[in-house]
């Protein structure tokens, strides 16, 4: 499915190079992928074709690019191995490992989620789309946990409203840096992209209309609370009242507590901390994704109505750096 965007370029984001620019863009998953869009000739800049990739981008172009599917229309179903936790003719619970995307997407057309499952099954809902087909919710490609997929549409539609209304129970751990003063806390800010880095989320002020709507973002909450203290770390347990893009992620961070391994939102500030042993260290080191699980969901099944709740325990990885934590 061919992809068209439209993008009017920001004062913040003037002087950048055409290439960084599109490539900034959440559809575009490296510049080498821009720089293939531009020799396609499927830019303009205010309507006129352009193609060099080197070209700086100037405050108030309105820049329009096609973004082909460089994948059949179809989805191939892979062999794989899928932890599922349950499964009916109307639904599929999984616990999806870290360093596996869930749907097809530009630059990951096979080793997906979905790959599988069609395998698997054979029979996803189709709701989603052709790439998207029975995915209800997501999870981003490192972090790992549970996951309900729609076999049908019946399924996805009962399963949609239930996310929407916030009745469904999404709870998750995560191991973060620093220590907070309070047990227990709540999180309560508007997630909208980044004004110049358009991979990333960020919290952003309220704005309301005259009707009340925020302008400036999407409202989220999270509710977290501390299950242990480290020296430099703590693991806390987070419970979702909102399912934004990346909200666990950007909420700890504007906090002032970026989850251990995000490179997106939060470096690890390993040179700040003295005293580590050196099997702490490596261990930090080659912990290569952000310590975040979804370790429980509870939803009513859309066709019993009975409520279901699935929980997982924390991948080797995770546990691994735990263990090494408590030796502080």
């Amino acid at each position: 499915m061919t992809d068209y965007i439209r993008f009017n370029v920001k004062e913040s984001e003037a002087g950048m190079r055409l290439d960084q620019f599109l490539a900034s863009m959440e559809k575009i998953v490296s510049r080498s992928e821009a720089q293939r869009i531009l020799r396609a000739g499927n830019v303009l800049i205010n309507g006129v074709s352009v193609s060099t990739p080197s070209r700086k981008v100037y405050s108030g172009q309105s820049i329009f690019l096609t973004v082909p599917d460089n994948a059949n229309s179809e989805i191939n179903p892979e062999k794989g191995e899928i932890d599922v936790l349950y499964e009916d003719s109307a639904l599929v619970v999984v616990n999806k490992p870290s360093d596996m995307v869930v749907h097809p997407s530009v630059g990951h057309s096979s080793g997906t989620l979905v790959n599988y499952l069609m395998y698997h099954c054979n029979d996803l809902s189709g709701i989603g789309g052709v790439f998207r087909p029975g995915i209800v919710h997501r999870l981003d490609k490192d972090t790992s946990g549970i996951l309900v997929v729609a076999k049908n549409d019946i399924a996805h539609l009962n399963l949609s409203s239930q996310f929407k209304r916030r009745t469904v129970k999404r709870q998750y751990q995560a191991l973060v840096w620093g220590v907070p003063e309070k047990d227990q806390g709540v999180v309560e800010a508007s997630i909208s992209r980044h004004p110049s880095r358009r991979k990333e989320m960020t919290v952003v002020k309220k704005e309301l209309d005259l009707d009340g709507e925020n302008t400036k973002g999407k409202h989220a909450v999270t509710h977290w609370k501390v299950l242990k203290r480290f020296k430099n770390a703590t693991l806390i347990v987070c419970r979702l009242e909102t399912g934004r893009t990346h909200q666990i992620r950007v909420h700890l961070n504007s906090i002032g507590h970026p989850l251990i391994g995000d490179k997106q939102y939060g470096k690890s500030p390993l040179k700040d901390f003295s005293g580590l042993s050196l099997k702490l260290f490596q261990s930090m080191k080659s912990f290569r994704r952000q310590a975040l699980h979804a370790e429980l969901l509870g939803f009513k099944h859309p066709v019993t109505d009975e409520w279901c709740e699935f929980r997982t325990n924390l991948p080797k990885d995770f546990r691994n750096l735990l263990t090494e934590m408590q030796k502080l």
